[in-house]
């Protein structure tokens, strides 16, 4: 968090909800409840509509289930999780959980997505090296966050990934912007005083995932509040979500 030369933090800016239509990309189920999820519960109350692409399933999330038997229950969790805060429309991409990569593959599977749900505005987990310089970020966050930036744009291209229109998916170019949530290079943010339960109550529907993680964790509405209350102090209201903003189309 950079400061400026008085020792203070530069306030945020208030993120811009002129739009109707958003696309969240996440590499595993959780990742947007981890501090996304009031922000997306607000949106649904503005009548918009968000969608849900899950890149995995998040199966090798819970060291104490096979990642067979892991797969359809954190998928449930993850539908239960999005009904909290208004999302029906979720969708797994099917890649594995741990080991994604940055490549072609990953490109094309989000510019595929962004083309079936039209988005103006696309939404990741952060995926800078680290957060903030506190905790190192998970390789799949990184590969995914960076596949959106690049998909996001592939998917306005008609000679990228051919192959897509052959699957009916025109191309879409106007998607705005991308947004990366907890980013520690946020410099705007949205006020969840009013949604900010829901968020927590959508994180809690991935019951057996918080459950493997074991007492130590603790309480997810202290840790998510934590948060908040600090984004909300550089956004000038009682609780937010960060958000690090950037732009695809300049009008």
């Amino acid at each position: 968090m950079s400061e400026l030369p008085n020792g203070t933090v530069p306030a945020w800016e208030v993120l811009d909800e002129t739009w109707e239509r958003a696309l969240v990309v996440v590499a595993h189920p959780d990742d947007m409840e981890y501090g996304g999820a009031a922000a997306v519960a607000r949106w649904t109350r503005q009548g918009k509509h968000v969608a849900y692409a899950l890149v995995t399933s998040g199966e090798a999330g819970i060291d104490g289930l096979d990642p067979e038997a892991a797969r359809p229950l954190r998928e449930t969790e993850q539908r239960a999780s999005c009904a909290v805060v208004g999302v029906t429309d979720v969708e797994f991409l099917g890649f594995p959980d741990g080991t994604v990569e940055y490549g072609l593959p990953l490109r094309r599977a989000v510019a595929a997505a962004v083309r079936r749900h039209r988005p103006d505005v696309v939404i990741t987990a952060n995926f800078r090296e680290t957060y903030g310089g506190v905790a190192l970020n998970q390789a799949d966050h990184i590969a995914v966050g960076r596949a959106v930036l690049d998909g996001a744009r592939d998917a306005g291209n008609r000679w990228v990934f051919r192959d897509l229109l052959d699957e009916g998916l025109e191309p879409w170019n106007k998607v705005r912007q991308i947004w990366a949530v907890a980013s520690p290079n946020a410099g705007h943010g949205v006020d969840v005083t009013d949604t900010f339960q829901l968020g927590v109550d959508s994180l809690r529907e991935h019951r057996a995932y918080l459950a493997g993680l074991g007492e130590g964790a603790g309480d997810p509405a202290e840790f998510l509040e934590s948060f908040a209350r600090m984004s909300g102090s550089r956004l000038g209201c009682t609780l937010a979500v960060g958000f690090e903003v950037f732009p695809l189309q300049l009008f």
